[in-house]
């Protein structure tokens, strides 16, 4: 079973900002432009919180797929957990842990997911899925951290500043 583990440093000293902009929907969308993903079902725009999911549309490998997550761990502002209920994968789980430590928040990454069809399955992984995985997740973490040090986070997370 492949987990990536990541950490990410982000300067800024609330933490709460970046668990917000983790758990968004919205920034989401913008974060993975590059895959079109959509939220067309459950929790579509806004913040996600324990027990609700949400059904991505999106364009990997060449292929149009829909995934649906639940967050099943919730611990603000410093934890949450989201699962795979049905997708590709036969089953993924994703932990997001942050820390704020020295006026920068620490957020770490543990993806750990099993592919689909047995053997080739594992194949694909050694010879592709796991890099590929984890690039998608770097790259979400390079727009998570530039909108929470460039302060563009409030024009996501403007709803939940009223």
């Amino acid at each position: 079973m492949p987990k990536i583990h990541l950490e990410t440093i982000i300067n800024i000293d609330n933490i709460d900002i970046v668990f917000n902009l983790i758990r968004s929907i919205d920034l989401h969308k913008i974060s993975t432009k590059n895959s079109k993903e959509e939220a067309i079902a459950g929790k579509t725009s806004g913040l996600i919180a324990l027990n609700e999911t949400v059904t991505w549309r999106a364009k990997h490998l060449g292929f149009t797929q829909e995934l649906t997550s639940i967050i099943t761990d919730f611990k603000a502002p410093t934890f949450f957990a989201d699962e795979m209920v049905c997708g590709a994968f036969k089953s993924f789980r994703h932990e997001h842990y942050l820390e704020l430590k020295e006026g920068k928040v620490i957020v770490k990454d543990v993806f750990q997911y099993v592919s689909p069809f047995g053997f080739l399955g594992k194949l694909a992984d050694f010879i592709f899925l796991k890099n590929y995985m984890k690039n998608f997740l770097v790259e979400r973490n390079k727009v998570i951290k530039e909108y929470a040090e460039s302060g563009k986070w409030k024009k996501v997370l403007k709803k939940e500043l009223l």
